[in-house]
């Protein structure tokens, strides 16, 4: 057997520390928010033995109906399928092919630490866009010397994450990306930066570094390159001085409401956008995440809850806005937090902040329709010990394009009911023992339930009224003993099965003195590599307040006896470290992005197999520069793109003194940016 692959970092989830004050502000090395006591799956096992052959029941009709789909991957499929998933622990036969699972017939990239993306042999690469390309009229091109404030409204924001492509009809070869620009480091924007004293023209162009950009890009004839339509008139910015409408139950709630803004009905600006959604009525969906790191002087439970701290921030916004000072303005931070949805096609509207959505750490909103069609979002919370959630739209969506029809399907998001989950594991709790072991049934399963927060001016939380709910959301979940979560990230449910895949990145935490143990959805204390699990609702109905569930893949070396890979042969696949955000290909295959790995690769980028023979099948794509994190993706039948977000943020780096040169080579300065990969020869992408 070959060595276990050797750890680069002692640094949570293997981030520079660099990143961890930019990104989250330092999140790891504070108090986890999460102090309530509420049960951890480990608690209420004995609880599911009871209703386990129901349960059971209900997740085999649910996938056998979800996997009608399925079934062009064989006729035993659907069978096989449902049996795993009710937990029998035998997966079907493995058989593999030399030419692997469809879309994954690829050469997998080694593991490596190349300051560049690698791809595999047979496709090529190129950079779309860099952070300061200019996108509006007027706006100049990038000079890393010469930056402004109004320069950079008019140009793309730093550190792109979220990706959407949508189409762009009556203009041949162009589509409309969107794309989030989660946070700024001002140690690799600016020559001296002095972290104590920011200047205001450098806060202001951080400022319009943030928030939201939206591009069209034109297809290069022949191959599978993509560049920027500069002055195009759908092209936009929205940054943190921009403004937003509050919708939904909340809006107008005294929470709410500032010094600026008494209607408690606009906000400016939208912060830490990680990843997003795309509906099927064509807006996007925004997750603002980190945003507490941008708030000084919090002062009370609410906001030591959410993680905002006693004290100055990183960046000393409030210095120049008192809006940032929670001890000048107590609510403000209570505008930040939610679901943002933009309409790409109107470069007039104004994006709206969701309530009904609950406030948290929003990694992502990616929906999905009930039978009826209604929307159902799924969300995870990003946080040590915190939540996933659903939200159920009461409202069905219209087909069609048409001016009513939009501005229906903009009012979806705003009535409905909000759910967190609270899972059960159907093993004996002492099988649980921490290590990552498999319980005796041969996979870590079990059943879960919706718990219901509130629905429009409704609550559903002893002691909670509606506003609190939606606003304190993280409260109302302690309050009803949802389920503590190793970070739940992305969350995407398959276009194929219906099946919901959540990625959970690590938990360096669990099963230290004083904080919930390991469970049988939370399998390993000192989680640093993470998992993936894969829910399926019963009946095959989104709306509904059941769920089986199972681990899919347990991250790591696959040398390691903690790792699992759907009963995949470990030998046949890459090794993979904290998976982030997650989407899906046309062939059912669920692609992964890292961030954070710790087994001595850079991140990067897995396709995974969710059905047939092959399910488990693990490939990795592409690795991305030094010290950079693999955000995005989208996956077209001919074109891969990914956010390269803060490449060499790397400890110790500066201008002055780069830990990377991608994209531009030496003597440039290092930019986030969005590249495409294609096949050389034209094809499909992994046929």
């Amino acid at each position: 057997m070959r060595n276990l692959l050797p750890l680069i970092s002692s640094h949570p989830g293997g981030r520079s520390s660099l990143t961890c004050r930019f990104r989250c502000g330092d999140a790891c090395f504070k108090e986890t928010p999460n102090t309530s006591d509420n049960e951890y799956a480990g608690d209420i096992i004995a609880r599911a033995v009871s209703r386990r052959s129901m349960m059971r029941a209900a997740a085999v009709v649910t996938v056998a109906a979800a996997a009608g789909t399925a079934a062009l991957t064989g006729p035993n499929a659907p069978q096989a399928e449902a049996v795993a998933l009710a937990g029998h622990g035998h997966e079907p036969p493995h058989k593999p092919a030399p030419s692997g699972a469809r879309g994954l017939r690829f050469s997998p990239v080694a593991p490596n630490k190349d300051d560049k993306v690698t791809i595999p042999d047979g496709y090529s690469q190129n950079v779309v866009i860099r952070w300061g390309e200019p996108i509006l009229r007027g706006a100049p091109a990038f000079n890393p010397d010469k930056q402004s404030a109004k320069a950079q409204a008019g140009q793309f924001g730093y550190n792109n994450d979220f990706l959407s492509l949508l189409p762009l009809r009556g203009e041949r070869g162009r589509q409309v990306l969107v794309a989030n620009h989660e946070y700024t480091d001002e140690i690799l924007m600016f020559r001296g930066y002095d972290p104590a004293n920011p200047t205001r023209e450098q806060v202001e162009i951080a400022w319009a570094a943030h928030g939201l950009s939206v591009v069209v890009v034109q297809e290069e004839h022949r191959t599978g390159k993509l560049g920027p339509v500069s002055r195009h008139p759908l092209n936009r910015r929205l940054t943190a001085t921009s403004e937003f409408r509050v919708t939904g139950p909340a809006a107008g709630s005294d929470l709410l409401r500032t010094s600026a803004d008494r209607t408690g009905s606009r906000v400016l600006g939208t912060l830490n956008n990680c990843a997003g959604g795309t509906t099927p009525w064509g807006t996007t969906l925004h997750g603002e995440e980190n945003f507490n790191q941008y708030f000084a002087n919090g002062n009370t439970a609410e906001h030591k809850r959410y993680g905002i701290g006693t004290g100055a921030t990183e960046r000393k916004w409030e210095r120049f806005d008192r809006r940032f000072d929670l001890a000048k303005e107590p609510n403000e931070a209570n505008r930040f937090g939610w679901v943002v949805e933009l309409d790409p096609y109107d470069p007039d509207s104004t994006p709206r902040k969701r309530t009904a959505l609950g406030r948290f750490k929003h990694e992502a909103a990616q929906p999905r329709l009930t039978s009826d069609g209604r929307p159902v979002v799924y969300m995870g919370d990003d946080e040590k010990f915190d939540y996933l959630y659903k939200f159920v739209s009461s409202k069905r969506m219209k087909k069609g394009t048409s001016r009513a029809a939009r501005e229906h399907n903009l009012t979806l998001l705003d009535e409905g009911t909000l759910y967190v989950a609270k899972l059960t594991g159907d093993s004996p709790a002492a099988e649980i023992d921490g290590t990552g072991k498999l319980p005796t049934d041969g996979e870590f399963d079990g059943s879960g339930v919706w718990i219901p927060l509130a629905t429009g001016t409704t609550s559903h939380v002893p002691g909670m009224t509606a506003d609190e709910v939606y606003v304190y959301t993280r409260l109302a979940g302690d309050k009803v003993g949802a389920t503590k979560m190793d970070r739940p990230e992305d969350v995407e449910p398959s276009p194929r099965t219906g099946r919901v895949y959540v990625a959970l990145t690590n938990n360096s935490d669990r099963g230290k003195e004083g904080k919930a143990g390991a469970d049988e959805a939370n399998p390993r204390n000192a989680n640093k590599h993470g998992q993936i699990l894969e829910l399926a609702e019963n009946w095959d109905d989104p709306a509904g307040d059941g769920f089986a569930w199972r681990l899919f893949l347990v991250a790591g070396d696959p040398n390691d006896p903690a790792t699992y890979f759907s009963g995949f042969p470990k030998e046949s696949v890459s090794p993979i470290s904290c998976p982030d955000n997650v989407a899906f290909d046309d062939h059912g295959n669920l692609w992964i992005s890292t961030d954070g790995n710790q087994l001595g690769s850079h991140d990067g980028l897995f396709g995974v197999a969710t059905h047939g023979d092959r399910r488990g099948e693990l490939k990795q794509f592409l690795t991305v520069p030094t010290g950079a994190e693999t955000c995005g993706p989208v996956i077209q039948d001919r074109r891969v793109l990914v956010a390269v977000q803060h490449p060499g943020e790397v400890d110790g780096a500066s201008v002055e003194k780069p830990a990377s040169i991608w994209p531009d080579g030496p003597g440039k300065i290092v930019r986030p940016s969005v590249v495409a990969v294609w096949r050389k020869d034209g094809r499909d992408i992994g046929v």
